[in-house]
């Protein structure tokens, strides 16, 4: 929980229960997950418990243990997917310390392999992925605003707007803001 709300945010409560429901589908105990993850038990148990928001760097590392994109671990927390999702109603999560607002535009679903993302970075944000949250994921990312700059597979690409790069996801990423100006880019996920 955040010390400045009086409860968890309702998408942290969810993604919590989703959280702790993954490990205990698995039969993990604690200390096995932070194993697999590299992520420490006692952030993992906050978590858990709504007591702090995961980074997007933690949920990355969940994600890839459990065989998941973020988009579809974030969709799993919601409601029924809905064939058309109105922009006041397209999910949004926050990783206020990194600097990243992720939109969820076209919301994962089971029967299908691509998503939309839309992405935020403030200037000079930068954000590492140690691995994909699934090996060989195939990713276009659009810049619209601002200079982007991200690196896969040991290259770095600068996006200014109108760019596009695509890639396949194979190991370590990473997103920087790499302007003065906030940057935003719609990110294409499909999977493998």
């Amino acid at each position: 929980m955040r010390e400045d709300d009086l409860g968890a945010d309702p998408v942290d409560a969810r993604l919590a229960a989703r959280l702790a429901g993954l490990r205990a589908e698995h039969g993990w105990s604690l200390g096995e997950l932070a194993e697999r993850s590299g992520v420490s038990r006692s952030t993992l148990s906050r978590a858990e418990r709504a007591e702090t928001s995961p980074t997007a760097a933690v949920l990355n590392r969940l994600c890839a243990v459990y065989g998941r994109t973020m988009s579809r671990l974030l969709s799993e927390v919601e409601a029924e997917p809905a064939l058309l999702v109105r922009a006041a109603e397209q999910p949004v999560w926050e990783d206020r310390a990194a600097g990243f607002v992720r939109r969820s535009v076209s919301p994962p679903h089971a029967g299908l392999r691509g998503e939309l993302v839309e992405g935020r970075l403030t200037a000079g944000a930068d954000i590492a992925y140690d691995r994909p949250p699934v090996p060989g994921l195939e990713q276009h990312v659009w810049a619209l605003e601002g200079a982007l700059e991200i690196t896969a597979q040991d290259v770095a690409h600068r996006l200014a707007a109108g760019d596009c790069l695509r890639m396949r996801v194979w190991g370590p990423t990473r997103f920087r803001c790499a302007g003065p100006e906030a940057a935003r880019y719609v990110l294409a996920v499909v999977l493998p």
